[in-house]
């Protein structure tokens, strides 16, 4: 049976790119963040599988989450597959020299979204039509999450599912977002998001003795909290040796550098504002930061010292969301049996590392699920012209549908 599914899927990749068009057909951008057009056309593409039970779990307006659901023919694990269907804005039409609807060429499929992740999901909902056609015969089930509120980073969506829908659970998941099957990402930063505020006393530039800078005093706590970057983590030797291990394979696709960012504590500081004319002492001043952490240390302990730092400034804190780093023993049997599945299908030797980047993934890990991460390599990912390979998408299908297959019958 397994070789029959193989075959099958092998022979089905026009139908892959055929759904994935139909998904970029129907935008999601966020904003707004609208996920139930997207959810109506996941809808009809199953309409003519009656095995696969399709449930619609609508969350704060507008958006809607979906969760498919694959029973087999006797009691056994539950693999689930996991998705966003939201998109980054589209930005300027004019730069892209492609649909963004969906256009084919030159092997490639272009489209707003496509590898982040409606190629991802259209994998899924593929190798979901290919596990039904012999669903008497599997053990267990597989279930499919389809969720809004990703791109913000939200808890609307995935979160929301794993908290009230009992069977968005399982005994492993595979996330199918932007990413690549030349690497598996089996773990991710945590991130804690935050606004610094400082006050000062207004004063007339010409008395600069009679009023307080509050700009001068985020800058200095702006300065104080780069040194954060210098924290020490203590990460677990798996970690640290898969991030070695994977390093250049996983820097050719995600750039010179990525092994040390993972390693260590990042903050960037992604807005500034403040005081009301050139020649007036500034009264008031903000800034927001993005802090990302990695395996080894902890919310509370970073946020300990952002608050000491900010504190020697007089400059006060607001953190607006934090979750902590998560990840997954990289020798877990489904990222085993994907990676084999990836290098059979593929060719190639898969590599298993950390993620830079945040992901629904973090979820599952909380509730703990083990996840790995595979979704198709990204190009120009966010931006004018993205697309992916076609022959990659094609393979993933085939790689998801086998996987899934050999996880229920393990």
């Amino acid at each position: 049976m397994r070789d029959q599914l193989a075959r099958a899927a092998r022979a089905d990749g026009d139908s892959l790119v055929a759904i994935t068009k139909r998904l970029l057909a129907r935008r999601s951008e966020t904003p707004p963040g609208d996920t139930n057009a997207m959810a109506d056309e996941v809808v009809a593409i199953l309409d003519d599988m009656p095995a696969i039970e399709i449930e619609r779990h609508p969350s704060a307006d507008p958006v809607m989450n979906l969760v498919l659901r694959l029973r087999g023919g006797r009691p056994g694990r539950r693999l689930i597959f996991n998705g966003h269907m939201d998109t980054f804005p589209l930005g300027d039409r004019a730069a892209w020299s492609t649909d963004p609807d969906g256009e084919v060429r030159d092997g490639k499929l272009y489209g707003l979204g496509v590898s982040d992740m409606k190629g991802g999901l259209a994998a899924i909902l593929f190798a979901l039509r290919h596990l039904a056609a012999h669903r008497d015969a599997l053990p267990g089930e597989v279930v499919a999450t389809f969720a809004g509120d990703e791109e913000t980073m939200g808890v609307l969506g995935s979160k929301l599912l794993l908290d009230t829908v009992p069977h968005a659970r399982g005994d492993a998941m595979i996330s199918a977002d932007a990413g690549s099957p030349h690497v598996l990402r089996f773990g991710e930063k945590g991130m804690i998001w935050l606004k610094l505020s400082a006050k000062g006393k207004a004063a007339h530039a010409a008395h600069v003795h009679r009023g307080e800078s509050a700009i001068e005093k985020l800058v200095d706590a702006i300065a104080a909290l780069r040194a954060l970057r210098a924290l020490p983590v203590d990460a677990p030797p798996a970690v640290l040796d898969a991030i070695a291990t994977s390093s250049a394979a996983s820097e050719a696709l995600s750039g010179a550098g990525e092994s040390d960012v993972l390693r260590h504590v990042t903050i960037t500081f992604g807005t500034i504002s403040g005081g009301r004319l050139s020649n007036l002492i500034a009264d008031h001043a903000e800034a927001t930061a993005d802090v990302r952490l990695p395996v080894g240390i902890s919310v509370a302990q970073v946020e300990a010292e952002i608050v000491r730092l900010a504190t020697l400034h007089d400059v006060g804190v607001e953190i607006t969301r934090r979750y902590e780093p998560s990840w997954t023993d990289p020798g877990h049997e489904v990222i085993g049996l994907l990676k084999a599945n990836c290098a059979a299908i593929l060719g190639i030797t898969p590599m298993v590392n950390m993620r830079v980047g945040a992901s629904d993934a973090r979820h599952y890990r909380g509730a703990g699920v083990p996840t790995v991460v595979c979704g198709p390599t990204s190009y120009n990912m966010g931006a004018a012209d993205e697309h992916v390979v076609i022959d990659e998408l094609v393979a993933l299908g085939e790689i998801f549908t086998v996987t899934a297959f050999d996880f229920l019958n393990g």
